[in-house]
C-alpha cells in the first residue's frame, strides 16, 4: 500500500544545487498545473492575484538559486524607492546622484557575482600573488532582472515613465517568473499597463500559448538537447580527436543548439505569460535567415539587442556625434555586450568580432558603389550565407571552454578537413545529423507556413490542443538519454 511521505514532498520542493526547475521539467509542470488553477480562481481580484502571484515567483527563484532570491527582494526594494525619489525630486544634480546609486547598486551586484574572480585575478597578478579564485556562486539570471530593474530606474530618469506608488505593482513586474530567470527582458513601459487590466484568456490566447509551448518544448528539449549530449559537446570536449569536417558540422550543431535552446525557452516563457494573459513581444525572429549581419542583431535576442542599444549604445552617444564616432559606440557596445555574459577573453572576442562586423556593415552600406540592385537575388543569398558562416565563427569563441580549444577547432577545419571521413561521419551521427537537418528546416521555413500551423493548432478544439502537448511530451521522454539539462542562458 502506498503511504505518503511528506518528506519527499518537503524535499522536492526545497532548493538543491544544479537542479534549478526547469520549463520543462515535470515537476514544473505539477506545480504550475496547481498554480495556475488558483491563478483562475484568483483572476477577477487584483491584490490576491498579486501577492499570489510574486510569492510563486520568489518560490520559483528560490528554486533555481537558493537564498539567493533575497537578492532578487533586495533589488527590487533598492530601484522602487530610489526611482520614487528620483521622481519626486527637481534638483538635476540630485536627479543624477540617485540614478548613480541605482547603477552601482545593481552593477555591483552584478560585478561582484559575475567578475568577481576576474578582478581578484587581475589584483593578485599586480601584486604578485598567487591568485586563488574565490567561491563564489552565480545566482541564476542575475543578469536578466538586474537589467529590468535598471531600465525601469533609467526610464523614470529619463522622464518616460512615472514611479509607480505601489510597491506590489513593482514586485510583480521583475519577480514574474516567466521571464525571470532567462528573459525575454520585459520593459516596465510595456508590461505595467497590462497588470491592472482584467484577467480575460480568450481561445485565441489559450492556443497560440499552446502553440508556444509546445514549439519551445519541442526545440529546447528534443532537438537541442539530443545534439548537444550526443554530437556537439564530444567536439568541442576534444576538438583534436575529430576530423575538420567533424568539427565544422559541431559548429553548426552548436548554432543550432544555443537557438532552440534559448529561443525555445523564450517561446515556452511568452506561451506561459500568455496563459496568464500577459503579452511580451517576440525574442527571436529566424535569426539564421538573417542577409547580413545588422539583421542578424534586429532577429536574435531581439529584448537583449534593444537594452543595449536603448540604454547602451544611445547614452554613449550612438550615430549623433560623427561616423568615427558611431563606430566607436557600436565597437565599445559590442564588447560590453560579450562581457555580459561572461568575464573571459573568448566573450571579449565574441563580441568584438561582432561590433567591428556591425562597424563595417554601416559603412560599406553608405557607399553607392556597393548597391548592385541587378543582382539582388545572387547578392542576397551570398551575404546570407557569409552571414550564417560569420556567426556560426564566433559561437566557437562563445562555446569553447578556453582559447586553446577555440584555435584548435579552428585549425583542424583550416588544415585536417578530411572530407573522405563523410559518409563514415553521417553513418556514425545519423539521428544527430536527422534532427540538424529537421531544426534548420523548421528554422528556413517561411514565416507564412509557422502562422498557419499557428492558427490550425489555435482553431482545433481543446481535446486535440491537448493530444499534441502530451504528444510532445512523450517524444521528449523517448528522446532523453540523461537528466534534464539546464538551459544554456541560466549561466548568464
Amino acid at each position: 500500500m502506498y503511504m505518503f511521505d511528506i518528506h519527499k514532498v518537503l524535499d522536492q520542493l526545497a532548493y538543491h544545487s544544479g537542479q534549478p526547475m526547469l520549463f520543462n521539467s515535470m515537476l514544473f509542470l505539477v506545480l504550475f498545473t496547481l498554480f495556475y488553477g488558483i491563478y483562475i480562481l484568483l483572476s477577477q481580484t487584483e491584490k490576491p492575484k498579486f501577492i499570489f502571484v510574486i510569492l510563486f515567483s520568489l518560490f520559483f527563484y528560490y528554486k533555481s538559486s537558493g537564498f539567493y532570491f533575497l537578492l532578487l527582494v533586495a533589488s527590487i526594494g533598492v530601484d522602487f524607492f530610489l526611482a520614487q525619489w528620483i521622481g519626486r525630486t527637481k534638483k538635476y544634480a540630485f536627479r543624477i546622484l540617485l540614478l548613480v546609486v541605482s547603477l552601482m547598486a545593481n552593477l555591483g551586484m552584478l560585478g561582484y557575482f559575475k567578475y568577481g574572480n576576474l578582478i581578484h585575478e587581475f589584483f593578485s597578478w599586480s601584486a604578485g600573488i598567487p591568485f586563488e579564485p574565490l567561491d563564489i556562486f552565480l545566482p541564476v539570471g542575475i543578469s536578466f532582472f538586474t537589467f529590468q530593474s535598471l531600465s525601469y530606474t533609467i526610464d523614470v530618469y529619463r522622464g518616460q515613465l512615472k514611479p509607480l506608488t505601489s510597491f506590489l505593482d513593482y514586485a510583480f513586474f521583475v519577480s514574474f517568473f516567466p521571464q525571470l530567470v532567462a528573459g525575454p527582458i520585459v520593459r516596465a513601459s510595456d508590461f505595467l499597463p497590462q497588470i491592472h487590466q482584467p484577467t480575460y484568456i480568450s481561445k485565441e490566447m489559450f492556443g497560440r500559448a499552446v502553440f508556444l509551448i509546445v514549439s519551445g518544448l519541442f526545440k529546447k528539449a528534443v532537438i537541442s538537447d539530443y545534439i548537444s549530449l550526443n554530437f556537439v559537446d564530444r567536439i568541442f570536449t576534444a576538438p583534436t580527436l575529430y576530423s575538420g569536417l567533424e568539427n565544422l558540422f559541431g559548429v553548426y550543431g552548436y548554432a543550432l543548439q544555443i537557438y532552440c535552446d534559448f529561443s525555445g525557452y523564450s517561446d515556452m516563457a511568452i506561451g506561459i505569460a500568455l496563459l496568464l494573459d500577459f503579452r511580451f513581444k517576440e525574442n527571436f525572429n529566424a535569426p539564421y535567415q538573417a542577409l547580413n549581419i545588422t539583421d542578424f542583431w534586429r532577429r536574435w535576442h531581439i529584448s537583449l539587442s534593444a537594452w543595449l542599444k536603448d540604454y547602451l549604445y544611445i547614452s554613449l552617444g550612438g550615430n549623433r556625434k560623427g561616423k568615427i564616432r558611431t563606430y566607436i559606440n557600436l565597437m565599445l557596445t559590442m564588447l560590453l555586450g560579450g562581457l555580459w555574459h561572461g568575464a573571459s577573453l573568448r566573450f571579449m572576442l565574441w563580441g568584438g568580432f561582432h561590433g567591428v562586423a556591425l562597424a563595417a556593415h554601416k559603412a560599406f552600406s553608405a557607399i553607392k558603389y556597393f548597391h548592385f540592385p541587378r543582382f539582388s537575388k545572387f547578392r542576397s543569398m551570398t551575404s546570407g550565407v557569409l552571414t550564417f558562416h560569420f556567426v556560426c565563427f564566433c559561437w566557437i569563441f562563445f562555446r569553447a571552454d578556453s582559447m586553446a580549444t577555440a584555435s584548435s577547432m579552428i585549425l583542424q577545419i583550416v588544415i585536417h578537413f578530411s572530407p573522405q571521413v563523410f559518409i563514415q561521419f553521417i553513418e556514425g551521427y545519423k539521428t544527430s545529423l536527422a534532427l540538424m537537418a529537421l531544426g534548420f528546416g523548421l528554422h528556413f521555413l517561411p514565416r507564412q507556413v509557422e502562422d498557419f500551423f499557428q492558427q490550425k493548432i489555435v482553431a482545433s478544439p481543446l481535446v486535440i490542443k491537448a493530444a499534441i502537448l502530451l504528444f510532445v511530451i512523450v517524444i521528449v521522454t523517448q528522446v532523453k538519454s540523461a537528466g534534464i539539462q539546464p538551459f544554456i542562458y541560466f549561466q548568464f
